[in-house]
């Protein structure tokens, strides 16, 4: 729907442009189409088309902590970016692969040793998974030890960031996750 909005048409006529390949979009598991925001900004461009925003959507960030003081922590950090990013909490990895299908985040906060899946094979599941393959994911660890980060960034973390860390080096490492030219574009989202 909200693709639809900036464009300027129905979801009907965004749905046939899909189909027919004039638009680049791909469909979710849960049944909605995907679309690039600069998808739609060239679409628009090429048909003359004024009306869409070029606002990108929102960061979201899926936080998997199972420390609730320290979850506080980055929430709170997280509150200083400016525009704010939609933050989830999961406390554990089973919860985290549940909520990650439902809210479907740009970017996950991930701790290395959580109860039930840890950090290391979340880490892989997403990489072999073709729908979490290109996920931004920066680990979080008080065990730092050169083993553990060799492993993680070894499993697809692009960073390992050692407890406590500074709001800094937190917000440092997700503005780079966030301005790496190989991060997919957003994507909005409207019913099939």
């Amino acid at each position: 729907m909200e693709a639809a909005s900036l464009l300027g048409v129905s979801p009907a006529t965004l749905r046939v442009w899909a189909r027919k390949g004039e638009l680049p979009s791909h469909a979710t598991p849960g049944g909605h189409r995907r679309f690039a925001h600069a998808d739609l900004a060239l679409f628009a461009r090429q048909r003359g088309m004024t009306r869409l925003s070029a606002a990108p959507e929102p960061l979201r960030i899926l936080l998997v902590e199972d420390d609730p003081q320290f979850a506080l922590f980055i929430q709170e950090a997280l509150g200083t970016l400016d525009p704010a990013p939609e933050v989830e909490t999961a406390r554990e990895g089973f919860e985290a692969g549940r909520r990650l299908q439902r809210f479907q985040p740009n970017l996950i906060l991930l701790d290395l040793m959580l109860p039930g899946l840890d950090g290391f094979a979340i880490c892989q599941g997403l990489r072999r998974d073709p729908e979490t393959r290109r996920l931004r994911v920066i680990a979080m660890t008080g065990y730092d030890t050169p083993e553990n980060v060799t492993r993680i960034l070894d499993a697809g973390a692009e960073a390992c960031l050692s407890k406590p860390f500074r709001t800094s080096e937190l917000l440092g490492a997700i503005l780079g996750a966030r301005n790496r030219s190989e991060q997919p574009a957003p994507s909005l989202a409207a019913p099939i």
